[in-house]
């Protein structure tokens, strides 16, 4: 039992380092995307502008009033979507889910779309119109997905059909849209931090505050729930009901993001598969994740913005860097656990490791 008890410390320690130097080096591309840009702002005078207020003149208002939003919106949605796949993820026992892989974007940004294209709503029906639209999707592939339970694979699989039906459904909707609201969410809809206001920043940083709060409390069950549906009910777990308020979080999670900066891929997927290489445990956990989720945003939009002779939607980077991360993890999988090609895919990719 010590012994057990010592290594569950050691891990613990290692952890918390590993969380907090990815925590810094996020702090430091954050800070850098403070400094970048036309008009280059010093440390010093970044220092200022926070300090003296409206003394620090037009520093102020290039650093205060046209950076810091995006660049805490990417510190604070990056981490977001870390954590939601995290969940999912531990959830299903799958590397491969994802909300953006099983559907769960897609229905949060047809939330949205619906409330752009016919209400030309503000930002908290935005959000709103995402959040429904994420939980009913969530619902549907759940309902779709259950029999006597819900497995991660069969989740996946009826995930992915209902986002590619979704995505036609998105499409319909900007075809049929007049030309200014279409060309304007489908820029948005490419994931996009251009343009984000303190007002998007404060109502989306509370509301990840508050579901971040929520997982950490129902975080026992899921590590419980890990081990499997029969351990977790043997040691006082409520199985369902704890999945599922798991999901509706994790849904509301990506629904806040895709409310203020549209459909971000794959740093959901990546990144608690990431985070658990760099800590070393034994599954996948919300706070590495988290923490690299929001490394992961802060540097594609610091790319976004700089590293490239135009300016793209974030997006845009987190698909083209992401895009060949599904693919090299499939093909681990499938190597892991089939040394030939004459098992199917499905079976090695049901038993794979969190």
């Amino acid at each position: 039992m010590v012994r057990g008890g010592g290594v569950a410390t050691r891990l613990r320690l290692r952890t918390a380092l590993v969380c907090a130097v990815i925590a810094a080096l996020a702090m430091v591309g954050t800070v850098w995307a403070l400094m970048l840009g036309a008009y280059p702002i010093s440390l010093s005078q970044i220092w200022a502008a926070l300090i003296d207020g409206p003394d620090a003149g037009f520093a102020r208002t290039v650093v205060v009033d046209w950076r810091a939003p995006r660049a805490v919106a990417a510190l604070i949605f990056g981490a977001a979507l870390g954590a939601s796949g995290a969940v999912f993820q531990s959830l299903t026992r799958n590397p491969l889910a994802s909300p953006d892989i099983i559907g769960f974007s897609a229905g949060s940004f047809t939330g949205a779309l619906v409330v752009i294209i016919l209400i030309h709503g503000t930002y908290l029906q935005l959000a709103a119109g995402a959040i429904l639209g994420g939980i009913a999707t969530a619902a549907a592939v759940y309902l779709l997905a259950w029999r006597r339970g819900v497995q991660g694979f069969r989740l996946i699989i009826v995930g992915i059909g209902i986002s590619a039906m979704l995505g036609s459904f998105n499409t319909w909707l900007m075809l049929n849209a007049e030309l200014e609201v279409a060309m304007s969410a489908a820029v948005w809809g490419a994931g996009s931090l251009n343009g984000t206001s303190w007002d998007q920043v404060l109502y989306g940083g509370t509301l990840v505050v508050l579901l971040l709060a929520g997982i950490a409390g129902l975080s026992p069950g899921l590590r419980q729930l890990e081990l499997g549906d029969d351990v977790a009910k043997a040691t006082g777990i409520r199985a369902e009901p704890v999945r599922l308020g798991l999901m509706v979080l994790g849904v509301a999670l990506v629904a806040v993001v895709t409310a203020a900066a549209g459909p971000i891929s794959f740093i959901a997927l990546a990144a608690p598969q990431i985070a658990r290489r760099i800590a070393r445990t034994p599954g996948v956990t919300v706070a590495p994740a988290a923490v690299t989720g929001a490394l992961l945003l802060v540097a594609a939009d610091l790319i976004a913005q700089h590293a490239l002779p135009v300016v793209l939607p974030v997006g845009v980077v987190t698909v083209v860097i992401g895009g060949a991360y599904p693919v090299w993890l499939i093909i681990r999988e499938v190597r892991r656990g089939s040394p030939g090609m004459s098992r199917s895919v499905p079976a090695p990719v049901e038993g794979a490791r969190p």
